[in-house]
């Protein structure tokens, strides 16, 4: 087999999308390359001719010449073409679309809610109770069919009896779920027995440690607090009129 060629991440430290990828990457041990920039220079052209939606993460596999933005796609695409061996997978039409349900789950349920309720409890200069109350409350509600589901299957994984993707997808923003809804995680977690467990079992694994030495370093270089605003500035708005004086 001839060997692989790094595949070029792009990717801001600081967002929890770019870290799926860097994981399932990790996993199956492809080589990567990083290329880490700040966050406002994704509205730039020469990364919109990338991602024309201006996010993160995006990749470029020299391997097959494609191109591919949004971190459910790109997933799919790095098990498709480099997990021959099932390592995150099953070959079974069940569990293969198994793991897609769940993945859907993630970039549909769980990052959009959990987002904004950062948004609101964080970085929204203006502190809206409401808008706080509902996306706290949707955080729970994801975090209570996960646990539910992780009691249903009895095996610690969401698909089968092994990790898979499905699995990985969910750790970067379950990690965060303090800083993004202002509570402790013993607060947040509360009562998901079964969520904390599978969770805990992530977090342990070498490719999450891996991760988050690098996320660190990179997240000091651009002098960047854990929620991508620069060190000394607490919310969007005073980031803004940062961006304007730069």
């Amino acid at each position: 087999m001839a060997e692989i060629k790094p595949i070029k991440v792009w990717l801001t430290p600081s967002g929890p999308n770019p870290w799926k990828v860097i994981l399932v990457l990790e996993e199956l041990s492809i080589p990567y390359e990083m290329e880490s920039f700040p966050f406002p220079d994704v509205k730039k052209e020469s990364y919109l001719t990338i991602n024309p939606n201006g996010r993160v993460p995006a990749i470029n596999d020299p391997n097959t010449g494609i191109t591919l933005w949004e971190s459910g796609a790109i997933i799919l695409y790095l098990v498709e073409q480099y997990d021959k061996e099932g390592k995150l997978t099953y070959e079974s039409l069940r569990r293969k679309n198994e793991e897609r349900q769940w993945l859907m789950f993630q970039v549909s349920g769980q990052g959009p809610y959990f987002g904004q309720a950062g948004w609101f409890t964080v970085l929204h200069a203006e502190k809206i109770p409401s808008a706080i109350s509902r996306y706290t409350n949707e955080v729970r509600r994801i975090l209570g069919v996960l646990d539910g589901h992780l009691a249903k299957t009895g095996t610690g994984y969401l698909v089968g009896d092994k990790l898979t993707y499905a699995d990985l997808v969910f750790v970067p923003y379950n990690d965060r779920v303090d800083a993004l809804t202002g509570m402790s995680k013993e607060e947040v977690f509360g009562g998901y027995e079964n969520v904390v467990k599978w969770h805990e079992k992530m977090l342990a694994r070498e490719s999450w440690k891996k991760s988050m030495e690098v996320r660190a370093r990179l997240m000091d270089e651009q002098g960047l607090q854990w929620n991508g605003m620069p060190k000394g500035v607490n919310n969007m708005e005073e980031y803004m009129a940062l961006l304007k004086k730069g």
